[in-house]
């Protein structure tokens, strides 16, 4: 059996849990509600008259499933390779996400994914330019060759 590949595990964590916070914004359009509103009233602007929550949680889901799948013009860019920019992003991610109460979910899963991210990061795997795809083993023997 091969090796686990946790950048790709990870990938289809944040996949999914993009496309629950996607379904979840728009929900949330509905049915406008803050997580905290339980300890405090002070929030509540956030989700109405203006659905600033929503909205952020929209783009954010949207852009996290453009960069996982990724998107034809994202696909072997530096932005998309980078795991270090996924670091970044997934814990600005998760604070939107946990804010509203219909997308609760979906920062549980992104933090399990930044999680395999970073457990990937720290054993050095790398994101390949194609999409999908595993890094190329140099060949024993290749380099006495030449």
């Amino acid at each position: 059996m091969g090796r686990l590949i946790k950048n790709h595990w990870a990938r289809l964590i944040a996949m999914t849990a993009a496309t629950y916070q996607i379904l979840a914004a728009i929900e949330g359009f509905f049915w406008p509600k803050i997580f905290w509103d339980f300890l405090t009233r002070n929030l509540d602007a956030a989700v109405r008259p203006i659905p600033i929550l929503q909205i952020l949680n929209l783009l954010f889901g949207i852009f996290m499933l453009a960069l996982e799948w990724p998107l034809p013009f994202l696909a072997g860019s530096s932005l998309h390779r980078s795991l270090e920019f996924r670091l970044v992003l997934l814990p600005l991610t998760i604070l939107t996400s946990v804010l509203m109460y219909q997308s609760t979910n979906p920062a549980i899963y992104y933090f399990i994914g930044m999680c395999v991210y970073f457990w990937a990061y720290s054993e050095g795997e790398i994101i390949c330019a194609k999409p999908w795809t595993l890094p190329q083993r140099i060949q024993r023997g290749a380099a006495n060759r030449a």
